[in-house]
């Protein structure tokens, strides 16, 4: 405990030296939910740290919703950093949006299940009884993020049920999953660990199975025109040191820090 203490200070002294190389100033940070429950977390350390202040809008990483990262940033709102899917983080890499060289790798982010807080927890320990459990069930929600995208159009075929589950699936689109299994709407649903866990009146059933699994890697990075690039940096640093990883993985991610 005492090592881990130590790291956590040095790391913050570090992420102060840096951050001070300017005035402490208000960022604008963009996340999407996979990671907002560690941001949540990290965000405001960072910020009793380095006297920078953060201002947060949440959004999806992909899809039509005006909140989407991409479309934000397309309207021209002001980012000093992006949060999101990395795959969806390269795309905007490419358009020109994001700086390259500013590209960190945050966290893995496995699917899994919530049923409703007192309901019987279905088996999803094998391929087989996911499966069982979803042919069984009455209704199925899941995001409109990569999560959702992946379960829509490559989950079930693979399982073989997607003729059964089309009827009775639905994609819920902006808030979390978790939710509209809680009010009864749904009786199954899936999202990204981290997404379901903060979410109250549901119980969390476990991950998928590996063998139909889809991991998700978060990243972050720095939009072109950014006004505090030097805090924006040392907010990811911080973000992606391994200080931050307890935190990161008590919040349902995977550290991918080296």
């Amino acid at each position: 405990m005492k090592k881990r203490l130590n790291l956590v200070a040095l790391t913050l002294i570090g992420v102060m030296a840096l951050s001070a190389v300017a005035q402490a100033e208000e960022l604008r940070v963009m996340t999407s939910g996979g990671f907002t429950a560690a941001y949540k977390v990290l965000g405001p350390k960072f910020a009793a740290a380095t006297g920078n202040t953060l201002d947060t809008a949440l959004g999806p990483s992909m899809g039509k919703a005006p909140e989407a990262i991409p479309n934000r940033l397309a309207r021209g709102e002001p980012a000093d950093v992006v949060i999101m899917v990395g795959y969806a983080l390269d795309e905007l890499i490419k358009q020109g949006k994001v700086l390259p060289e500013s590209r960190v790798e945050l966290a893995d982010s496995r699917i899994g299940l919530v049923v409703r807080a007192g309901a019987a927890m279905p088996d999803i320990s094998s391929v087989e009884g996911l499966k069982t459990t979803l042919l069984n069930a009455k209704s199925v929600a899941y995001s409109d993020s990569a999560s959702g995208v992946y379960i829509q159009d490559q989950m079930f075929k693979r399982l073989g049920i997607e003729p059964q589950l089309k009827a009775k699936s639905t994609m819920v689109p902006k808030i979390p999953v978790g939710s509209v299994v809680a009010s009864g709407d749904y009786q199954l649903g899936f999202q990204q660990v981290s997404e379901l866990l903060p979410v109250p009146g549901v119980t969390f059933v476990g991950k998928i199975p590996e063998p139909v699994q889809s991991v998700t890697r978060f990243a972050a990075g720095i939009p072109v025109g950014a006004q505090h690039p030097t805090q924006a940096k040392a907010l990811l640093d911080y973000l992606a040191s391994p200080a931050a990883q307890p935190d990161v993985t008590a919040t349902g991610l995977d550290s991918v820090s080296r």
